[in-house]
Formats: structure tokens, C-alpha cells, sequence
């Protein structure tokens, strides 16, 4: 009868032991997974500050399956083509060296397969007449982890809107 006993708790710490060790696994690859997203978009935005098209477009996925939500017109973009188009039209209005892009209050949440990325820009630059603009916008990236690296499928960039008045608060703050 104490053998019985003794087996059932060894069954019990064995399974008990294996359930700490697969929570200890999920949660380091969900830090991994959190810590290179985390890179990603730290990389992101200094390409785009860099005003390297190529750079940026490397944090996308390739082809079709890329939709952007933008600041500016069109309402959206599909496919990897369109989105680049876009930031090349937008850096060849900006002066060179001009550009910052700062994120702040990033937020990630990840499964291993698809992760969500939420955070906010500070961007500020100069185009080429000495104008210069300067926003906070709110970005939320829906990512997919492809062949083991994640690229974005789906990006939503915004600015709260003053409904009464339609203006847009470019500056906003929690």
C-alpha cells in the first residue's frame, strides 16, 4: 500500500516538476520573442529616422500580405510595394539629417507564431523649404514570426482627433 503511495507522489511531483521546467521554457521564449521585437521596432525607427528605405523595409513583410493604416492619404496600404512607395515619396520631401524618431511606452505581447506591438513616436523633422514639423503618433504592429524572424503584417499608425472641431491633437499626451 505505501508503495502505491509513493509511486502516486513521485507521478505527481514527476508531472509537477515537468509543468515548472514548460513554464520556466514558455516564459524565456516569450522574453525572447518580446526582446527581439523590442529590437525591431528600436531598429525600425532609427532606419526611418535614417531615412534608409531599404533599411525600414526589411521589418515588413514581403509582397501582398503587408496592410498599413497611415497619417496621411490614402487610407491605406496594401502590399509591401505601396507602403515603400509611400516612404520614399515622404523622404524625399524631408531634409537630410532632419529627421528624429523616438518611441516610448512600448508594449509587447507575444505567443511564439504572432505578437502585437503598441507604442507611441515622437517624430520630428524639416522638409526641404526649413519647415518644420513635429507630431506624437500612436503605432500598433501586428507582427508574425516567418522562418524563426518577425516581420510586421499589419502596421495602424494614428493621431487622436478633437471630434467637434476635426483638428488633429499632433502632440497629444496621455
Amino acid at each position: 500500500m505505501q508503495s502505491s503511495h509513493v509511486g502516486k507522489l513521485y507521478a505527481f511531483g514527476a508531472a509537477a516538476f515537468a509543468i515548472v521546467i514548460w513554464g520556466f521554457a514558455f516564459n524565456a521564449a516569450a522574453d525572447s520573442d518580446k526582446a527581439q521585437i523590442q529590437a525591431l521596432e528600436q531598429q525600425l525607427a532609427a532606419a526611418f529616422a535614417a531615412r534608409d528605405v531599404d533599411k525600414v523595409m526589411q521589418f515588413y513583410v514581403p509582397g501582398e500580405d503587408l496592410f498599413v493604416f497611415d497619417l496621411i492619404p490614402p487610407r491605406q496600404f496594401v502590399g509591401a510595394a505601396a507602403w515603400r512607395k509611400n516612404n520614399e515619396g515622404f523622404f524625399t520631401t524631408v531634409a537630410a539629417g532632419s529627421l528624429t524618431d523616438e518611441i516610448s511606452d512600448l508594449d509587447i505581447t507575444a505567443d511564439g507564431k504572432l505578437a502585437f506591438a503598441h507604442y507611441t513616436s515622437h517624430l520630428v523633422a524639416t522638409d526641404k523649404s526649413g519647415a518644420k514639423t513635429e507630431l506624437v503618433m500612436r503605432t500598433t504592429d501586428g507582427l508574425k514570426k516567418i522562418k524563426g524572424k518577425w516581420l510586421i503584417v499589419l502596421e495602424h499608425n494614428s493621431v487622436p482627433v478633437e471630434l467637434p472641431s476635426g483638428k488633429a491633437d499632433l502632440m497629444s499626451k496621455p
